[in-house]
């Protein structure tokens, strides 16, 4: 299915993918679709570069999604990080598109479930960012989030002449969020610092969503990105599991592997299937 419609958000058209279980042949289509259903649904983010169609042209998803009989809703984010940019044109305030507008919108027009623990989120590369600070932000929504590819980064060591000076793309990358927050003190003391968002949350005993991060062994931010935050997360006493893979990089090969690892992981029950 795909959704088309005027965000208030985003100041703009939106086109949102979902991808709605198969209807067993046995059952009566009248009845089958009648029924209030209450379904799982895994909010699927993609990556830089990417739209709402990326998971379903570049990996099995939609076939693994059928085996569990969940809901996938795929937006798109353009290279938002899944932040706010109010400063952008007209406006592009993408985190409370989804929170605030895209999760009412298909929890009360489709066949799902809005409660938690019904409710889970993944993400590659960027989308592995968007994925981090939804489930850290909004532990309310989530049972459980995968986030592959990414990991919260700690910007506390470094000075904005760093940050400018830098021709490194990510470092480049960083300081247009840090500049977008308004600074670099503004950006350390707002939801988009996710490492420190997470530090607080844990501190505080928030019953954080289950989590999973996930990368390849091979993928070139492996080591200032998933194992230094590994190394973090063991300090301050955070519940999640870390899954290196070898063989892979920063690859859709490796995200395909890794979203079947993640409805394991989110504890999908399989579901009844059509025989072909």
């Amino acid at each position: 299915m795909t959704l088309t419609f005027e965000s208030r958000y985003l100041r703009s058209n939106q086109t949102v993918s979902v991808v709605l279980p198969d209807m067993p042949r046995h059952l009566d289509p009248a009845a089958f679709y009648a029924a209030q259903q209450d379904l799982k649904v895994v909010w699927l983010l993609h990556g830089t570069f990417g739209d709402h169609t990326d998971w379903v042209r570049k990996t099995n998803v939609e076939r693994y999604a059928a085996a569990k009989g969940v809901v996938l809703v795929m937006p798109s984010a353009l290279n938002s990080n899944y932040a706010n940019w109010s400063g952008f044109s007209l406006g592009y305030d993408m985190h409370d598109h989804l929170v605030h507008e895209l999760m009412p919108l298909v929890h009360h027009w489709l066949p799902v479930s809005p409660r938690r623990e019904d409710n889970f989120v993944a993400g590659l590369s960027m989308g592995g960012r968007g994925t981090v600070k939804l489930a850290a932000s909004h532990p309310d929504l989530f049972a459980a989030a995968a986030v592959l590819s990414a990991a919260p980064v700690d910007l506390s060591g470094l000075t904005h002449e760093q940050l400018t000076a830098s021709t490194d793309p990510m470092t480049q990358r960083l300081r247009g969020m840090v500049d977008n927050a308004g600074g670099l003190d503004a950006f350390l003391a707002s939801d988009e610092n996710v490492w420190r968002v997470i530090d607080e949350q844990v501190a505080a005993g928030t019953s954080l969503p289950r989590m999973l991060f996930a990368c390849g062994a091979d993928d070139a931010l492996i080591h200032d990105n998933l194992l230094a935050f590994r190394d973090h997360a063991a300090r301050i006493g955070l519940d999640a599991e870390f899954w290196v893979e070898d063989g892979y990089a920063h690859e859709w090969p490796f995200w395909d592997l890794a979203i079947r690892r993640a409805f394991e992981f989110f504890g999908l029950p399989d579901a009844e299937t059509n025989p072909f």
